[in-house]
């Protein structure tokens, strides 16, 4: 009974969608409902994400002010209130998966999040979880939360895991047009939940179970990782050799089968190919596995920023410098191209690592004016403009993020020392140093 009439109102459009986590993630999910008509309520607990959507005004550079009145018109309202879980049909939880210290998975926002919202509960809710996880947390850790509430969850309520596949600034893809993974707890959460996707994803693909589902999106994110690992490896190697490894690996994209490109960088960003992977690790060791292609790949990443900056080292040694003291430009601290995105952006662990070497840290980003305040990392910095004076005015610049916005041949005019990471300019010029 609670199952079809859920469904029912799903497919109507007359269901109302709750969407936890107002980040990368939830809010161009809420976006889409609104678009398609769904009345929307969106939680957070950052107040000031709850005033600026108020004021249909956008934290998220490529999502406009535009986008976000539009979703007002619509009645969408964000809030801070879980109080008011029990109006919405459909609980979409959109929360954060980090690593602690010691690099385990850290549930505390998926599990408080749970907490939060259970005894707001009621039947005839279907519950989906989006957040990267191991396989088995939808069933063994919200299962028997919701449950503790009293409703059973198949019958008077469901629970689905479905991951995100959010590419931020990827202007190919959006949310309507990514495919959409859904596994159920039960079968009839499984149907409840194509119902609940169905209706704004233009393709959803059902698997067999919760566990399925979120293995699925720890194996895309591991191949990334894996494959970007050995591509880091390589460059060590071709470095070595004084072998360019970024035409070596436009050379073997040409074959037209076997062969899928890879680029290296600095490091590995962004909220899931650094983290990801180690939330599989952690699990298979319950099962006295261990996975030795993914923590292999996850030292060789991890090892990028010491590469760097011993590779800028060297370029100043041969201006006669060393890192202390020398004032240093780091172009770019967003993790990935043409974004305002900066989790576990490797640029910062570059700059936090050049600072405790004694350098005069600044940077430029187009993307991000000001340093913003982390958790994690503390700098009282703003983006520095890009003029033939400014650049002549450090010793070194190292390119990190290849935003399409820098003028490139500004940079190589004026800049006297180019440590370049992401093989944006000729190795061969006297003033680049490939890293």
């Amino acid at each position: 009974m609670h199952s079809q009439q859920l469904i029912d109102r799903l497919n109507k459009g007359t269901a109302t969608i709750g969407v936890v986590g107002l980040g990368y993630v939830g809010l161009p999910l809420v976006l889409r409902y609104c678009e398609k008509g769904y009345k929307t309520i969106g939680f957070d607990v950052d107040s000031r994400k709850v005033e600026k959507l108020a004021k249909a005004q956008s934290y998220i550079e490529h999502i406009s002010g535009k986008d976000i009145a539009a979703a007002n018109e619509t009645g969408f309202e964000a809030t801070t209130d879980m109080g008011r879980i029990d109006e919405v049909d459909a609980i979409i939880l959109c929360v954060p998966t980090p690593l602690n210290k010691y690099r385990e998975p850290d549930l505390t926002y998926v599990l408080n999040t749970t907490e939060a919202i259970v005894p707001h509960m009621r039947a005839g809710q279907v519950v989906s979880l989006e957040s990267t996880t191991w396989p088995g947390t939808t069933d063994e850790e919200l299962k028997p939360r919701i449950e503790k509430s009293g409703l059973t969850v198949g019958e008077e309520v469901f629970l689905v895991y479905s991951p995100e596949r959010e590419d931020p600034g990827n202007e190919k893809f959006e949310t309507a047009t990514i495919p959409k993974i859904v596994g159920g707890v039960t079968e009839t959460c499984h149907a409840v939940g194509q119902a609940l996707y169905g209706g704004v994803i233009d393709t959803v693909v059902p698997v067999s179970s919760t566990k399925v589902a979120e293995l699925t999106k720890l194996l895309e994110n591991i191949h990334r990782a894996v494959n970007i690992g050995l591509v880091n490896e390589m460059k060590i190697v071709a470095d070595r050799m004084d072998i360019d490894i970024h035409e070596v690996i436009r050379a073997a994209a040409t074959k037209p089968f076997g062969f899928v490109p890879y680029y290296p960088g600095p490091g590995l960003g962004g909220h899931c190919i650094p983290i990801d992977p180690f939330y599989l690790t952690w699990k298979a060791r319950e099962f006295g596995l261990h996975t030795r292609f993914i923590e292999l790949a996850g030292e060789v990443n991890s090892s990028m920023p010491d590469f760097v900056v011993n590779k800028l080292a060297l370029a100043l040694n041969g201006k006669h410098k060393s890192i202390a003291g020398s004032k240093i430009l780091v172009l770019g601290i967003a993790y990935k191209p043409n974004v305002d995105d900066m989790r576990e952006s490797p640029s910062v662990e570059i700059m936090e690592k050049l600072r405790d070497l004694g350098a005069d840290i600044h940077y430029s980003d187009p993307h991000i004016p000001v340093f913003p305040e982390t958790r994690e990392h503390d700098f009282d910095l703003s983006s520095v403009d890009l003029t033939a004076d400014s650049l002549a005015g450090f010793d070194a610049v190292v390119l990190t993020t290849d935003h399409k916005a820098f003028d490139y041949d500004l940079i190589l005019e004026h800049a006297a020392v180019i440590l370049d990471t992401r093989g944006k300019f000729d190795r061969n010029h006297e003033k680049v140093f490939p890293a």
